[in-house]
């Protein structure tokens, strides 16, 4: 079987699709690739359909063997691209003969680069989803040293070379996000929550694909003797742990807290949070949640 081999894996490199969404009632979490918009955009230029499996690398990126004439596309955080040792284009489509070494280097900004195989890469799935998770287990273990992973079938039309690398907006030291106040949001003083919205945040180095830990004022709780039933968690949950200091969930985040969550962030920040580094600084801007929506 046509398959491509790890010759160096990374610091932390897994293989990622659209996630396994539906299953929270099993304590299964999402899933998927962190930043969406540059997995997605990498398929694309790969002439993949857009929920295609490929590779998520995290911070050094990794080194791929062909077994099979393939093209590459190596999108996301952008990094040194070379091909047995030639400098090739990132965010293009680069053609690999069986044979070849690819090495997609550390990324220059940004956490996470993609590397999208035309015709996708098909390791074993779970739960109808060939996402590594790290909280759950599921998918296929974070890819090591001379793991082999199977690839698809070619594209009936080959992707062809675009004029310009694939936009990437990029991350810079300070990240703004959009941040839907609520629904726990009475579990906290006044002054905690202009504290929130006011302060700056830094992006802990204990940060991982479970979530982003962040550093700044410490956000009092009304009643710090209070405890909240477990209830259902989304990806872009502001959960506050009782030290103060906030979680900013993503893709393999739990299912279901105990704490109270003070916003919610979109897709959108949730893709930028994905490519944060530790030392990243984050402000919120507020967005009051609609009445209809709050808990009681």
């Amino acid at each position: 079987m046509s398959h491509i081999e790890i010759l160096r894996a990374g610091v932390l490199t897994t293989c990622q699709d659209a996630g396994r969404p539906g299953w929270g009632h099993l304590a299964v979490p999402p899933s998927g690739a962190a930043d969406r918009p540059s997995w997605r955009l990498a398929n694309q230029l790969a002439g993949n359909p857009t929920g295609a499996c490929a590779l998520e690398t995290t911070l050094n990126g990794c080194t791929v063997k062909a077994h099979r004439n393939v093209t590459v596309v190596v999108g996301g955080a952008p990094c040194a691209v070379t091909v047995d040792g030639r400098p090739e284009s990132w965010g293009q489509p680069v053609k690999l003969k069986a044979g070849s070494v690819l090495d997609a280097g550390s990324a220059e900004v940004g956490v996470r680069s993609y590397l999208a195989f035309s015709g996708g890469l098909h390791p074993k799935s779970s739960l109808g989803s060939h996402s590594t998770c790290l909280l759950s287990g599921l998918g296929p273990a974070p890819l090591q040293d001379g793991d082999t992973i199977p690839l698809g079938p070619s594209p009936a039309h080959p992707p062809l070379p675009t004029q310009w690398p694939a936009p990437w907006a990029g991350i810079g030291d300070e990240i703004v996000m959009k941040l839907h106040l609520g629904p726990r949001l009475e579990w906290f003083r006044p002054a905690a929550v202009a504290e929130l919205t006011r302060g700056v945040w830094t992006v802990s180095e204990h940060s991982n694909r479970i979530g982003l830990r962040l550093e700044g004022p410490t956000l009092k709780r009304a009643d710090p003797g209070a405890e909240l039933p477990s209830e259902g968690i989304a990806a872009g949950a502001l959960q506050v742990p009782p030290n103060g200091q906030p979680i900013l969930f993503g893709a393999d985040h739990p299912t279901t807290g105990g704490y109270p969550v003070i916003g919610v962030v979109g897709p959108e920040a949730q893709a930028a949070a994905a490519q944060a580094r530790p030392g990243t600084r984050i402000r919120f801007v507020p967005i009051p949640m609609p009445h209809w929506s709050r808990r009681s």
